[in-house]
């Protein structure tokens, strides 16, 4: 069975704990703390959040990424050039500080449960963006977000490897505040706009 089969059927069992949230290797840093990584290599980054909203509803907002310019910082156009089932792809145009980069992606999802994310084209030597959701039994949803990229420029690596967490943290924190503009500060029923 493949990984992605795996995924699929995990989600559509709803058995969350089938479904890997990150790789052993990958350690949350603190803020402010520079990430240890071999030489030419991104540093990664995971973490798990509870959120007062519903898996479907933090689903819905992740997997819209032709919304993204909207409210997440550096990406100045987004579309989704081709759906496949539970499989869409994206074309996405990042730009920061006078350097833009436009990237393809490949993005699998199981409803509500996960999403993954690997580059087709652009500027990438590799990415993986994994978003994993799972609803509470006392309510809200445990999120699991990891991202491990690293660019096939040394020169764009070595400069976006110094911005790396302060760029994770605002994209994080954009996600939430969208999640609040959408479904209120407790979470509402409904889906992504």
């Amino acid at each position: 069975m493949t990984e992605s089969s795996g995924l699929r059927e995990a989600a559509a069992e709803g058995d969350v704990a089938a479904i890997p949230s990150a790789p052993p290797r990958v350690r949350r840093r603190p803020a402010g703390m520079r990430a240890k990584r071999a030489p030419d290599s991104m540093p990664v980054h995971s973490e798990r959040r509870v959120l007062p909203y519903t898996a479907e509803q933090l689903f819905d907002l992740v997997a819209a990424v032709d919304r993204y310019p909207e409210f997440l910082p550096w990406c100045r156009a987004a579309r989704i050039v081709r759906r496949e089932g539970g499989v869409f792809h994206a074309d996405l145009t990042i730009g920061f500080k006078g350097v833009r980069r436009e990237f393809g992606s490949r993005v699998e999802t199981a409803r509500p449960r996960a999403i993954d994310a690997a580059p087709t084209r652009g500027p990438f030597r590799r990415m993986s963006n994994r978003w994993r959701f799972a609803d509470l039994p006392e309510g809200g949803c445990r999120v699991d977000f990891h991202v491990d990229f690293e660019f096939r420029s040394r020169l764009l690596g070595a400069s976006i490897s110094v911005l790396f967490y302060d760029a994770v943290r605002r994209m994080v924190a954009a996600f939430e505040a969208r999640a609040r503009a959408l479904y209120g500060a407790g979470g509402r029923e409904g889906g992504a706009r």
